[in-house]
């Protein structure tokens, strides 16, 4: 995959790592704006080339009470707002087919949930769309496993292709990342580290997905010191009241000495 195909990519040359930041639903245009802004303003002081990221809907929901959305059509707006705005790429999930080509037409990456990555009519819609793919590791799936879903992607016509270690399902309430499978998909295709939904600890008893928001910057570090592509991180100004995964977001008040940590560390394994 190359970086610099992703409409409007910025700082594609720094040889910094890159990544995938933004709220984990977008809950209205304001908050929208509000945690784009804050982003960029740092990864374009830091150089870290950037795509905005929140999902239009939630599908993969615990509780049947759980918020799943906005409106599909009027959070896929915003998030085209968001790309006009501040002339950043974008990226969505999707979880059906049909999702594909819709979606297409508002973001410029699109991402398969881990739970629905060997969803082959997913894949494949996703790809033919021409849109940069961006596969999420199955908690459930070895390392090497994805080369099969890479290899969906580029047989179906589309090389722009990359794949995100959410971490490993270990019992049945925690996630742990086994950083030796980063140089293994790093075979088959950029590789990026999810921070923040790898802390996880999925199953609790009341039916909300908790987690260790604590450890975001131990698990960020090594993954660098691992020579991880890129990250992944959903970060929220007001964690406690987002409308899905606060338990295990990043407090946007933390984003800039995290992002600033971890660039002093990229360039000290780049200088390796």
């Amino acid at each position: 995959m190359d970086l610099k195909l992703i409409p409007n990519i910025k700082h594609a040359d720094s040889d910094n790592f890159f990544l995938l930041a933004g709220p984990c639903a977008i809950e209205g245009e304001e908050m929208a704006m509000r945690i784009a802004e804050h982003i960029l303003k740092v990864t374009d002081k830091l150089e870290i080339p950037t795509i905005f990221k929140g999902s239009f809907k939630k599908a993969n929901r615990s509780r049947i009470d759980s918020f799943t959305g906005i409106g599909d059509e009027k959070a896929l707006e915003i998030l085209q707002k968001v790309g006009e705005k501040f002339q950043v790429p974008t990226v969505t999930d999707i979880h059906e087919a049909n999702d594909a080509a819709f979606a297409a037409q508002f973001v410029d990456v699109l991402q398969i949930p881990a739970f629905l990555v060997r969803q082959t009519d997913l894949v494949v819609a996703a790809a033919k769309t021409g849109k940069v793919v961006n596969l999420k590791k199955g908690q459930f799936m070895s390392p090497d496993a994805m080369k099969h879903a890479v290899k969906k992607v580029t047989d179906s016509g589309n090389s722009q292709v990359m794949v995100t270690d959410r971490g490993t399902m270990f019992g049945y309430q925690d996630m742990i990342v086994d950083f030796r499978g980063i140089p293994e998909m790093q075979k088959y295709a950029p590789t990026i580290l999810d921070i923040t939904h790898s802390l996880q600890q999925p199953n609790q008893a009341s039916g909300v997905t908790g987690g260790k928001p604590e450890l975001i910057e131990t698990i960020a570090r090594a993954g660098i010191a691992a020579g991880v592509d890129g990250l992944f991180l959903e970060t929220h100004f007001d964690p406690a009241n987002a409308k899905s995964d606060g338990a295990n977001m990043l407090d946007l008040q933390h984003f800039e000495k995290l992002m600033t940590n971890l660039t002093a560390i990229r360039k000290v394994v780049k200088s390796l």
